[in-house]
C-alpha cells in the first residue's frame, strides 16, 4: 500500500513538474529555454550513472552511449527520412541499449576503477571510429535538420521551445520511471549491495545482474539524451564520446548525488548556469571556477544535493 501510495505521489509530482515547465517555457527568453533543454538532455544521461551509483560503482563512458543516441537520431533523420523527434528519442535509447548488451555482463564483474576505466576505454575505442569513418563525418561530425512532433513541424519562431517541450516531457516520464524502480524492491536491493555486496548475495541477488541492469538502463538513458542533446543542437561530432564529455556526466552525478532523481537535472541545470556565466566572465579560468564549485559542494554536502531533501522524503514516509 505504501509503494502504490509512493508511486502515486511519485506521478502527480512529475506531471505537476512537467506541466509548470511547459507553461512557464512559453513565457522564458530564447536562450534559458535552449539552457534547460540541454540540461534535461544531459540530466537523462548523468541520472544512468546515478543508477550505477546506487550499486557502488561509476561510469566514465557514459559519453559512448551518449554518442551512439546522437549518431542514431541523425542518420535516422538524414538517411531513413525519421522526423519525429520521440521516434528519434526512442531509437537512440534503443540502439545504445543494444550495442551496450553484450558487455553489460561483462563490465559487471568488475568494481571501483575497473569499472570506470573499462567503461571509459569502450567510450574512447567509439571516439576513434567515429574521427576515423569519414561516412559518419570524420571529426568534423555532421548536421541535422529540424525535427518534427507528431508529423507537425514546428515554424521557426516555435523552434526551440517545441524542442524544449520534448526534452523536458521525455526526461520527466523517464524520471518519474526511474524514482519509481528506485523504490521498488529491486531498487532497493541495489542499493542495499553498494554497502554490502556479500550480505546481498546471501540473501539470493546476484550483485552482477544486478550491475548489468542498471547499465544497461543507463545506456537507453544515455543514448535517449544524446539523441534529444543533437535535436536541440543541429549537429553531432566525435566529441559526445570522448573522455572530457564523460567527465561532465559524471561531473553532474556527484555533484547530484545517488538519492534523488530530480536532483540530477538540478545539478546538470546548475553546471550549465555556472560553466555559461564562467566562460563569459572568466574565458580562460572558468573550468578552474567548475572546479572550485565541485569541491566546495564536496565539502560541505559530500552526499549530493539530493540529500538536502532525501532525508526529509523518507521521514514523511515512516511517519
Amino acid at each position: 500500500m505504501n509503494s502504490l501510495s509512493s508511486s502515486m505521489r511519485t506521478l502527480i509530482a512529475g506531471i505537476a513538474c512537467i506541466a509548470i515547465l511547459l507553461v512557464a517555457g512559453t513565457a522564458m527568453p530564447k536562450w534559458l529555454t535552449f539552457l534547460i533543454t540541454m540540461s534535461a538532455a544531459n540530466g537523462l544521461v548523468s541520472l544512468g550513472i546515478v543508477s550505477l551509483m546506487r550499486t557502488g560503482v561509476v561510469s566514465f563512458g557514459q559519453g559512448m552511449v551518449f554518442a551512439l543516441g546522437g549518431y542514431t537520431a541523425a542518420l535516422s533523420f538524414g538517411n531513413l527520412g525519421i522526423t519525429d523527434a520521440v521516434l528519434l528519442a526512442l531509437g537512440g535509447g534503443l540502439v545504445a541499449l543494444l550495442v551496450a548488451l553484450p558487455f553489460a555482463l561483462l563490465i559487471a564483474r568488475y568494481r571501483g576503477i575497473f569499472f570506470a576505466m573499462l567503461s571509459l576505454a569502450l567510450s574512447m575505442v567509439l571516439y576513434g571510429l567515429l574521427m576515423k569513418s569519414q561516412t559518419m563525418g570524420g571529426s568534423d561530425g555532421f548536421n541535422m535538420g529540424r525535427v518534427s512532433i507528431f508529423g507537425i513541424r514546428p515554424t521557426d519562431s516555435w523552434s526551440g521551445y517545441a524542442s524544449y517541450a520534448v526534452t523536458v516531457t521525455l526526461g520527466g516520464i523517464v524520471g518519474m520511471a526511474m524514482r519509481i524502480y528506485f523504490d521498488s524492491t529491486r531498487g532497493l536491493v541495489a542499493l542495499a549491495s553498494r554497502d554490502n555486496e556479500i550480505r546481498v548475495e546471501y540473501l539470493g541477488s546476484s550483485v552482477q545482474n544486478l550491475i548489468a541492469a542498471n547499465y544497461l538502463i543507463a545506456a537507453f538513458t544515455g543514448g535517449m539524451g544524446g539523441a534529444l542533446a543533437v535535436m536541440a543542437l543541429g549537429h553531432v561530432e566525435p566529441e559526445f564520446s570522448f573522455w572530457t564529455t564523460s567527465g561532465d556526466f559524471v561531473f553532474v552525478a556527484i555533484l547530484a548525488g545517488h538519492h534523488s532523481v530530480i536532483a540530477a537535472f538540478i545539478a546538470s541545470t546548475v553546471l550549465e548556469i555556472v560553466r555559461s556565466f564562467s566562460s563569459s566572465y572568466f574565458p580562460n579560468s572558468w573550468q578552474l571556477s567548475l572546479g572550485l564549485f565541485l569541491l566546495a559542494v564536496i565539502r560541505f554536502l559530500p552526499r549530493g544535493i539530493g540529500s538536502l531533501w532525501e532525508a526529509k522524503r523518507k521521514k514523511g514516509e515512516h511517519a
